[in-house]
């Protein structure tokens, strides 16, 4: 069994000895709907069969019930595949409806107990494309997560997940922080922009994708920009993302490339840069699905978040 190091452990009887072995190859994230600290989930799990391998109360109390490599029952089909693979999990305190944002100690610490699950298990660093799929996610994700469907961990925490806890752990995983700013000006501004309508992707083309608008930043800026991508779970699991940042005079003209992003198939997908732009350019995103069958795919949702300093 694996325990993390940085964890109270109250290991759970008999759970901790008598469930089956898993390959862990997920995280998954929960609320519990209760403003509990991880000493009071031990208690009540001492009297339910249902548990995860971590809890977390609001001042940032981290505690592991189960070895990483012990099911746990929190996530339904997630918990142990026939092939032996399931999901690591963590509850975390929230309010009774599951309605308000991570605390900053709760924040850290879920980036932490991320990073250890890729460097402990070599979790790929990744948002899950589909249930089975190997990476990281929240409960409602996917609905074979939950056995009646779900809400948790929440609007606010779901939002918290994908422009915070999850880049904030693919950058620490890397060794990466967001750039330093500049001397003159040491408080970044704040990309924070969504956009929920639907949007049908031809197979093989590429297409420029508007936020609040279709421009992001406008130079001369240094920035650290994250766009995530939502498809839908009908999207072939062999088909090929590839996001691509690029900056255009202010006509439109005149396109500069950075290197494309790979993806594949359903779920969430995130894209990176940091980089600068320079003055009178503006930064802009595209994205491409190729589908084995040419048939076009589903972009749910996009959202592009991160600090910037004027240069």
């Amino acid at each position: 069994m694996a325990w993390c190091p940085f964890a109270k452990k109250l290991e759970l009887q008999p759970e901790s000895d008598q469930q089956p072995a898993i390959r862990p190859t997920q995280f998954i994230v929960h609320s519990l709907a209760a403003p509990w600290t991880a000493q009071r989930i031990y208690e009540y799990w001492q009297t339910t069969s249902l548990e995860s391998h971590f809890g977390l109360g609001y001042e940032g109390d981290l505690a592991q019930y189960i070895g990483t490599e012990t099911r746990a029952d929190a996530n339904a089909a997630a918990n142990r595949r026939p092939d032996g693979t399931g999901a690591v999990s963590i509850e975390t305190a929230s309010n009774l409806k599951h309605t308000d944002p991570w605390t900053d100690k709760q924040v850290e610490q879920l980036i932490r107990v991320g990073v250890w699950l890729h460097q402990h298990h070599g979790l790929p660093l990744r948002i899950c494309r589909s249930a089975s799929d190997p990476g990281y996610g929240y409960h409602r994700l996917h609905s074979a997560w939950s056995s009646g469907g779900t809400a948790c961990p929440g609007d606010a925490r779901v939002d918290q997940f994908r422009k915070v806890v999850f880049p904030g752990i693919v950058n620490r995983a890397n060794g990466q922080t967001a750039p330093a700013p500049p001397e003159e000006d040491p408080v970044p501004n704040m990309l924070n922009e969504s956009n929920a309508t639907d949007m049908e992707l031809t197979s093989g083309n590429w297409a420029g994708l508007s936020f609040r608008t279709a421009i992001l930043l406008v130079g001369p800026v240094r920035h650290h920009t994250v766009v995530h991508l939502l498809f839908g779970d009908d999207t072939p699991a062999d088909t090929v993302i590839e996001g691509c940042f690029y900056t255009t005079d202010r006509n439109g003209g005149h396109r500069s490339l950075y290197l494309p992003i790979r993806a594949y198939g359903a779920g969430g997908h995130q894209f990176t840069s940091t980089a600068e732009v320079g003055a009178g350019r503006h930064l802009r995103f595209m994205v491409r699905a190729r589908t084995p069958d040419h048939r076009p795919v589903r972009l749910l949702h996009r959202s592009v978040s991160g600090p910037f300093w004027k240069l």
